[in-house]
C-alpha cells in the first residue's frame, strides 16, 4: 500500500458523513451530496458536499465521475477531473451535468463523485530555440490513427 497522507477536513454540520473508501483497493473516496437537487435533462448543477479540505502543499484533490451514474443515468462531472488546489478552503462542490433524457434526482447523502488525492509537480520553464524531433512531429487531433 502506498503511503498515507493526512488531510484536514471540516464538516459544515455534524450530520455529514466523512468520505470513505468503498473497498480496500479503491483509489478514491466517495463524495456525497449535502443537499437535495434535481438536475434536468441537459442541465447542470454545482452540488454541495458540506465539506472543506486542508490539502497539503505538493498535492491536489481530483473530483472524478462515478461510473455507475455515468452508465446508468448519463450523469457525470462536467469539468472532469475537477481540481481542488492545496490553498482552497471553501466548500467542495461538484459540477454535475445530466446528459440523460430524464431529470435526475439527488438526495442528501447520495454518492455523487469520487475524490482522489494526487501529487503535483511544478513546472520550471526552460525556453529554447527549438524542440527535439519525433516521428509524430506536430501531428495533432487524429494524426496517430483511429
Amino acid at each position: 500500500m502506498a503511503g498515507m497522507v493526512r488531510l484536514g477536513i471540516f464538516r459544515d454540520d455534524e450530520d455529514i458523513a466523512l468520505p470513505v473508501y468503498a473497498t480496500p483497493f479503491s483509489s478514491g473516496v466517495d463524495l456525497r451530496s449535502n443537499e437535495r437537487v434535481t438536475i434536468p435533462a441537459g442541465g447542470r448543477s454545482a452540488v454541495r458536499t458540506g465539506i472543506r479540505l486542508e490539502i497539503p502543499e505538493g498535492y491536489e484533490c481530483q473530483v472524478r465521475p462515478r461510473s455507475g451514474l455515468a452508465l446508468n443515468h448519463g450523469v457525470t462531472v462536467l469539468n472532469a477531473p475537477g481540481t481542488i488546489d492545496a490553498d482552497y478552503r471553501g466548500e467542495v462542490r461538484v459540477i454535475l451535468v445530466n446528459l440523460g433524457e430524464s431529470p435526475f434526482e439527488i438526495e442528501k447523502g447520495d454518492r455523487i463523485a469520487q475524490l482522489i488525492l494526487a501529487s503535483v509537480s511544478r513546472i520550471e520553464w526552460e525556453e529554447t530555440d527549438s524542440l527535439s524531433e519525433t516521428d509524430r512531429g506536430s501531428g495533432g487531433f487524429g494524426s496517430t490513427g483511429r
